[in-house]
């Protein structure tokens, strides 16, 4: 068994689908998980007009290419957060800048018409994120109640619920990134979660390691907590690098910046085990792609994506086929 390894083209976006899909067959991937933004991904075209889903897929396939899934991380931030500053005005068109309802709006029938996209592509799995309006309680100061988190849980599925029901209706599942900033970014929150929306199937999880192993949190035993809701996989690492000075929380430094505590790392330069969660894929049974989503400050990045994919051909194995002591019974 070889598992599919695409490349996530959300860090790509400043280059247009064509050039990107030449490179990524150079330097040897299997496929590209499509972000919907820049020309690679127009879901409000792609929801409605098939003719230009075959359009962007014919890019693909000239260069033998598949696509698994498709992400909307932008779109999706904006249905739970509270989008009441700037930072998220480039995320929704120039006409919704420092407007949080119509953010929200245009957010909420963005993921439907995502869900309407991938169907149209032929693609069972959307990324992406869901915001969260708790985000800035993470901190228990000023005090926080438990009725005000158990309220951004009950946020999200009132928000959600009604974009889940048009997944649904296309046979689409969503896999949220479990990340700060989200709703879920550890086991404890991503339980509640699916919790929040009764735990139905339409909702899972995109694993991304490089995420939890910077809050120190084990990326094996979050996929041993979810082994049926791992949709999607992420292939990501970081580096923590506390020096006495800098905390997790990274001191208002930028990416890059080496006085951060962490910092993300082209795959095999940071500190995830990336052999025990191949492990664990094989354990619980994940056969979808491996996507390299690929950042680090210190590296050219087209030397990076090449290594990165040859990287997780080579620590990407299938399970054993075979008892080994039953050469005993001969």
């Amino acid at each position: 068994m070889s598992r599919a390894v695409t490349l996530f083209t959300g860090q790509w976006a400043d280059l247009p689908l064509t050039v990107l899909a030449e490179k990524a067959a150079g330097w040897g991937y299997d496929g590209l998980e499509l972000a919907c933004w820049g020309d690679h991904m127009e879901v409000d075209k792609a929801a409605k007009d098939k003719k230009y889903c075959e359009k962007q897929l014919a890019i693909l396939e000239k260069n033998g290419l598949k696509v698994f899934a498709i992400s909307n991380h932008l779109a999706g931030q904006l249905v739970c957060d509270l989008n009441n500053d700037s930072r998220s005005d480039c995320f929704a068109p120039a006409d919704c800048a420092g407007n949080a309802k119509k953010k929200r709006d245009w957010a909420v029938e963005t993921m439907k018409n995502t869900a309407r996209a991938a169907k149209n592509l032929g693609v069972k799995v959307v990324n992406g994120f869901t915001g969260s309006s708790i985000w800035h309680m993470l901190y228990s100061f000023p005090p926080v109640s438990d009725k005000m988190v158990d309220e951004g849980f009950a946020y999200l599925a009132q928000m959600w619920n009604p974009i889940l029901d048009v997944f649904d209706e296309c046979g689409v599942k969503f896999a949220l990134e479990v990340h700060p900033t989200e709703i879920a970014f550890d086991i404890y929150t991503a339980r509640r979660a699916l919790e929040a929306l009764g735990n139905r199937e339409t909702f899972g999880f995109n694993f991304d390691p490089s995420h939890l192993h910077w809050q120190m949190v084990d990326p094996v035993c979050f996929l041993k907590e979810f082994p049926d809701r791992i949709y999607h996989v992420h292939m990501k690492d970081a580096a923590v690098q506390l020096d006495g000075r800098s905390g997790i929380l990274s001191s208002h430094l930028n990416f890059g910046d080496p006085r951060r505590g962490w910092d993300f790392r082209s795959l095999g330069h940071g500190g995830v085990n990336f052999e025990e969660i191949v492990r664990t894929f094989n354990h619980i049974g994940y056969k979808g792609p491996l996507s390299v989503e690929w950042e680090d400050c210190g590296m050219d990045r087209e030397h990076g994506a090449a290594e990165a994919c040859q990287f997780v051909k080579k620590v990407d194995f299938a399970p054993s086929n075979l008892a080994f002591d039953a050469a005993f019974d001969k």
